[in-house]
């Protein structure tokens, strides 16, 4: 019921000066402290992400570790570090398994609510962009919180976690936590929809990272997960689409009926319990690893890359990036053959975002990063909210060509 699992940091801690307690924020029934990191100067109208630790520790910790506060001066949006503590809980782990404390309008669950109330009043944050990510138990509370409040969250990533409402008691939290609980994808979506009954969406993109050495919970949680938010789409459990990451990670993309991502699976080959992160300079690398915040990818920058946290507007290859001439097109990227081969279809142009040109095999991905086929000219972050008009010169041979396509 990760209780016992300890979750001691014991890592060191970097100045802690920029995150700031809120008080007042409401009638708190959950007993939570409230912590905020803003970047100077930050506009309003910016994403607001809610972050929650594991047992034993500390807002500061996952401030310090995740790298959430890094990329939220990168990117441009707002962070809210709920705590809880002693008095709650003896190892001060956020109540995922009880049904009192982990429901819309009780507990922590409402208590967390009334943060995202107050910074968004705080902040001008836009309620529209509001999502949830945790570690453990603070994971398996982001994963209930998407099933209380799907209403307020436009999508969650779950860390080491459990799925939603897996346990209502604490007597069952060990078995949630150690074991297989052969429900149906259906039976876990019911989960979800009793959570807020009659909603009927829009439903939460949602993140899954998981170890797969991972002792303290056990991996087929992360299965089950994908079972139980694919199931709340409406989608199935095969996979549109796989590709290799950093750290020995393999990411498994399900998409919605659009052909958007709506869950994604980060599986971590030898990985154990914890936080991946990837301290250094590089684009894709963040956070500080330590005790629980295991060193392997950085799993903030992609999930902020799934959410949409970087932005609109595409830019140069930085430093750490893949340069075009060293980006090979991954053998497992997501990807689905044209229609008819390069050498009898007709050359065209196609405007559309850097993840759907990759999708169309006029692109590929690498290191978070789309390139045109061919030209290997740098496209910017592959995700939905870069768009370029690719131009096929010669056959299978693409270049960007915002600009239009005449001539």
């Amino acid at each position: 019921m990760l209780l016992s699992a300890g979750l001691l940091t014991g890592a060191p801690q970097a100045s802690a000066a920029g995150l700031g307690q809120v008080t007042g924020f409401g009638s708190n029934p959950g007993n939570l402290a409230m912590y905020s990191y803003v970047p100077a100067g930050l506009p309003t109208g910016k994403p607001l992400v809610v972050a929650l630790h594991g047992c034993t520790q500390t807002a500061t910790d996952y401030y310090n570790n995740s790298g959430w506060a890094q990329l939220a001066d990168r990117w441009g949006f707002s962070v809210v570090f709920p705590q809880t503590g002693s008095a709650n809980n003896a190892l001060s782990c956020f109540s995922w398994f009880d049904s009192g404390k982990d429901t819309r309008g009780k507990g922590e669950a409402l208590s967390v609510k009334q943060m995202v109330d107050k910074a968004v009043a705080l902040y001008g944050s836009d309620p529209s962009r509001v999502y949830v990510t945790g570690l453990s138990a603070g994971a398996g509370m982001a994963a209930d919180l998407l099933a209380d409040y799907p209403d307020v969250f436009a999508g969650g990533s779950i860390a080491s976690g459990l799925p939603a409402q897996c346990a209502t008691t604490q007597g069952a939290a060990s078995g949630c936590q150690n074991s297989n609980q052969n429900l149906t994808p259906a039976q876990w979506g019911d989960k979800v929809r009793a959570s807020y009954p009659g909603y009927t969406g829009p439903w939460p993109r949602v993140a899954i990272w998981h170890g797969s050495s991972d002792t303290t919970v056990a991996p087929v949680n992360a299965t089950e997960l994908r079972d139980q938010w694919t199931n709340v789409w409406g989608i199935g459990q095969s996979a549109s689409a796989t590709q290799s990451l950093p750290g020995g990670t393999t990411l498994s993309v399900y998409n919605d009926g659009a052909g958007r991502p709506a869950v994604q699976l980060y599986s971590i080959s030898g990985m154990g319990h914890g936080l991946p992160v990837s301290p250094g300079s590089g684009t894709a690398n963040c956070g500080q690893s330590g005790a629980y915040f295991l060193n392997t990818i950085c799993s903030s920058y992609y999930t902020g890359l799934f959410w949409g946290l970087d932005g609109a507007s595409a830019s140069p290859s930085p430093s750490g990036s893949p340069s075009p001439s060293s980006s090979p097109s991954p053998s497992a990227s997501p990807s689905s053959s044209p229609s008819a081969s390069p050498s009898t279809r007709p050359l065209g142009c196609w405007t559309d975002n850097n993840y759907n040109q990759v999708a169309a095999g006029r692109a590929h991905q690498s290191g978070g990063y789309a390139y045109a086929n061919g030209s290997n000219q740098n496209m910017g972050l592959w995700n939905l909210f870069v768009t370029h008009t690719l131009k096929e010169t010669s056959a299978g041979y693409f270049v960007i060509a915002d600009a239009g396509c005449a001539g």
